[in-house]
């Protein structure tokens, strides 16, 4: 089959004049003009010398030539290397050297610090900026927009992702065609989309998220986006008589519901909203409810799978579950240290196994092994159970798990409990070291504005909800929790900061 993904793509175009792309300043881009502009900077990166399976490393910021540069890559064989528009220099260096790209694309103004780094590796270097400027553009101007696309198959490479590097340095996850194209069949399907839908984009497009999920289900779809540089809560409520979905990470919910203009007939016209890369508030899911109407549809994806559940369109959608396993998709719970799959309402580690699941970590073929079981299943890293009525709950990361006098505690049970309180914002629970528990369990929490909530009120409210074992040895309270781009909290920085938060009890 030539060109897997992409022929996908272009099986489900409507009409080459329907528009794909509207900007936030009314421009627009037609299927047509996508098929043009994506065949012309494909012929370019060809003749720059890219062939089938070269990577190609890309750091700029969000423009419909951005996503232009994405197909191009599907289209002529290489392999697409999304890199967070926040990384430095250092870092760069890193991921340069490690995947080794034929081509690197930053903004005109990093040019020469990448140019420096690339040549140490052979890269060549060109520049594409947010205006529809650049040296790539330039080459792109002088190919035809008649690309004839390379031969690729389901298993081939169609990016790599790297992880967030959260614990040692980041791994590039090696998705293929298949992966990509199965996962956004599935989830078109699933959610219901067709050529009559406009997505509110304003997510990132280096993460799986904005690029593959947002991106490749309404190219599956046929449909539009509004494709915004970054996310401002009056835009997005100016946009919503046109558009009819949104997806989102949890902070989008909150800073929506802080906004007057949110009203069940501001979004009369608007038929899903879906959250995804962080865990959303119960809260925020039942006051969005109250405000508008909507159950926000909350999903369970990661870099390595893309998406694994969802909570259902026709359905329940439960707050504080990530729904049903997707159709062709199996998740099972087991021991995290013995692998032995759990039953029910036990809390384990999550495993996946499906068409969506990545192929492994780029030149990490032992870490690839330790990663899957001998029957394919991927261990996800991530803690949860299964419902007895089968929705997935996810209760944290692995290595988030708290281990306190010999006891397991999961800092999801501690942070519900706190977040349901009075005066509570949200809060994060880590493990801290702690002379004589090994671990102190460790909150973090966020008062509302002017609450006098004190770490003893805290204390108090908890002590007939959660067994002695599970309760905080100590309370802190900060302004806001350190978040990554896509709204995570970072529990890594948070350990860090206050790693040495008992070390006083060791001298005494």
């Amino acid at each position: 089959m030539s060109n897997h993904l992409f022929d996908a793509i272009r099986q489900s175009i409507p009409a080459e004049e329907a528009v794909f792309i509207e900007t936030g300043d009314g421009g627009k881009w037609t299927y047509g003009a996508m098929l043009q502009w994506s065949g012309r900077i494909a012929g370019a990166i060809d003749t720059l010398g890219i062939r089938p399976g070269d990577r190609v490393a890309v750091q700029v910021e969000k423009s419909p030539e951005a996503l232009m540069l994405y197909l191009a890559c599907i289209r002529c064989g290489a392999v697409y290397l999304p890199l967070n528009t926040a990384y430095t220099l250092a870092e760069l260096d890193y991921f340069i050297s490690d995947a080794e790209p034929r081509l690197v694309v930053v903004t005109p103004k990093a040019r020469e610090g990448i140019t420096t780094i690339a040549s140490r590796y052979g890269a060549l270097v060109e520049t594409l900026d947010d205006k529809g400027g650049g040296s790539l553009l330039e080459l792109a101007k002088e190919e035809s927009p008649d690309f004839v696309d390379a031969t690729r198959t389901g298993d081939d490479l169609a990016a790599i992702l790297y992880t967030s590097g959260t614990t040692g340095r980041s791994k590039g996850a090696m998705l293929t065609h298949d992966n990509l194209l199965s996962n956004a069949l599935t989830l078109r399907k699933q959610w219901e989309f067709t050529a009559n839908d406009r997505l509110i984009h304003a997510l990132p497009i280096f993460h799986t998220h904005g690029l593959f999920v947002a991106t490749n289900v309404i190219l599956t779809s046929g449909a539009s986006m509004f494709l915004l540089p970054k996310f401002d809560p009056a835009e997005i409520l100016s946009l919503m008589p046109r558009a009819t979905t949104m997806m989102g990470v949890p902070t989008f919910y909150i800073r929506l519901a802080q906004n007057d203009g949110l009203t069940r007939d501001s979004v009369k016209g608007m038929r899903l909203f879906i959250s995804g890369s962080a865990p959303l508030l119960a809260d925020t899911h039942r006051t969005f409810q109250e405000r508008t109407g909507h159950a926000i549809l909350e999903r369970y994806g990661m870099t390595e799978t893309n998406m694994n559940t969802s909570n259902p369109y026709v359905g329940d959608r439960i707050a504080g579950t990530v729904g049903f396993p997707l159709p062709g998709i199996t998740v099972r719970v087991t021991h995290p240290e013995t692998g032995a799959i759990l039953p029910s309402d036990e809390t384990g580690m999550i495993e996946v196994k499906g068409p969506n699941v990545f192929k492994g970590y780029w030149r990490m073929p032992e870490k690839t092994r330790m990663e899957f079981r001998e029957d394919g299943f991927f261990i996800t890293g991530d803690l949860g159970k299964i419902d007895p009525r089968g929705y997935v709950h996810i209760v944290g990361r692995g290595k988030d798990l708290v281990i306190s006098g010999g006891y397991n505690i999961y800092p999801k049970e501690v942070e519900t409990e706190i977040d349901q309180l009075p005066g509570i914002v949200e809060s994060a629970v880590i493990g801290v070291a702690h002379p004589d528990f090994g671990e102190g369990v460790t909150a973090i929490v966020v008062r509302q504005p002017g609450s006098d909530v004190s770490e003893q009120s805290i204390v108090d409210a908890l002590q007939d909800r959660l067994a002695r074992y599970k309760q905080p040895k100590k309370i802190i309270f900060v302004d806001d929790l350190p978040r990554n781009t896509m709204g995570k909290v970072q529990k890594n920085v948070l350990r860090e900061r206050y790693g040495n938060l008992y070390a006083s009890r060791a001298s005494a």
